[in-house]
């Protein structure tokens, strides 16, 4: 017998955790998550998301052995800035049983229609702004940093219980020897008409990190507005996720354009973190896990271009091919082999276009379902 349970004790919350550990033991491919960072993020008072969002985790019993886990996600954010009543799902894992899937869907979509919704969206962690998808396609290797990965009956597990497509999200393969060097190339001559116009293109200032942090998040909430799903981060949001991005950051992935002292765009690549957390057992750090974390960070040899935006009216000026040159000439400079740019929107032109003409090939489909439940 499936029994379903709301996760309200710390206990429980380790287990909820803990379960995807349990499952994936016998995958090479499976990169724990870190056990603190996924304590603070469920936990209110610890992440401000809770602040407007409202989150649910209930994990599926059979007798005393976890058999699956999911989180009903309120978001009023999102629901305000869309102009909507759509709730969420995420935090999705369950052994390989229809039955045990559908009583995890059927709790929180119970949950959500009773706070109003009148849709389930999900994977998402807690909202596109957070880990969010489900792999379809690419399972031959582990995850890149803050990527999901799943085991390809997910799949089946989603449709049985009726859930369709809303949108398809892909990622792009970047071989450092492979890219097509023209953004490189044309980098000097570009900026330099860019600077005739008052736009230049730097690092980011490490020492000036939290001034850096508000004019980069003005641009991600204006740049990104119009895509699919998108809800703007708070100031306490933005401020969390840059300050855990911080502590991996390489400023020499990490470009900013300003008009006359006025940020109008930026580009991020992070060092694939993930190729030490694969070794770090449970997500623990201690005792041993914090020495493979800081012996291993100098050994990374490939990175995520986790996002790269400009203003609309700045577009289409260079700024992007700047960008895109900086990063594959600092990956050379460092002997870095690839790169993932992830994710972006199927429907996203401009972007698939322009991985695509730098020879960026997709590898990997993660696939946001939905499904009416007023």
């Amino acid at each position: 017998m499936i029994q379903v349970e709301r996760v309200t004790t710390k206990d429980q919350l380790r287990q909820f955790i803990d379960f995807p550990h349990e499952l994936y033991a016998t995958d090479p491919n499976y990169v724990p998550e870190l056990f603190i960072a996924q304590r603070d993020l469920l936990t209110p008072g610890k992440h401000p998301f809770h602040e407007h969002g409202k989150v649910q985790p209930f994990l599926a019993y059979k007798g005393n052995k976890v058999v699956g886990r999911i989180a009903a996600v309120l978001n009023g954010n999102h629901n305000a800035f869309n102009q909507a009543q759509d709730g969420f799902f995420g935090f999705f894992d369950s052994v390989e049983d229809a039955a045990v899937a559908a009583a995890l869907f059927d709790t929180a979509e119970a949950w959500l229609r009773n706070k109003g919704a009148d849709t389930i969206i999900g994977p998402v962690n807690f909202s596109t702004n957070e880990t969010c998808g489900l792999l379809i396609a690419g399972f031959d290797a582990p995850p890149v940093t803050m990527m999901t990965y799943n085991s390809p009956y997910y799949i089946n597990l989603y449709e049985q219980a009726g859930f369709t497509k809303k949108t398809d999200l892909l990622a792009y393969k970047l071989l450092t020897e492979e890219v097509d060097d023209k953004p490189y190339k044309v980098m000097t001559t570009l900026m330099q008409r860019l600077e005739q116009r008052g736009i230049t293109i730097r690092k980011i200032n490490m020492k000036n990190f939290d001034a850096e942090v508000v004019g980069v998040r003005k641009v991600y909430n204006e740049a990104w507005n119009k895509n699919m799903g998108f809800v703007p981060m708070t100031d306490k949001e933005f401020e969390y996720l840059a300050k855990d991005l911080k502590l991996i950051l390489d400023p020499d992935f990490c470009m900013v354009a300003e008009h006359n002292g006025k940020v109008v765009g930026f580009s991020l690549g992070i060092p694939d973190i993930n190729e030490v957390f694969i070794k770090i057992r449970k997500g623990r750090l201690f005792p041993t896990g914090i020495f493979k974390l800081l012996l291993g960070r100098k050994k990374i040899k490939s990175m995520r271009v986790i996002a790269l935006g400009v203003l609309e009216p700045y577009r289409k000026m260079g700024i992007e091919a700047c960008f895109y040159g900086s990063l594959i000439q600092k990956a050379r400079e460092k002997g870095f082999h690839s790169a993932e740019a992830s994710w972006i929107l199927e429907q996203n032109d401009m972007m698939n276009r322009a991985l695509i003409n730098i020879n960026g090939r997709v590898y990997r489909k993660y696939r946001i379902y939905q499904k009416a439940i007023g």
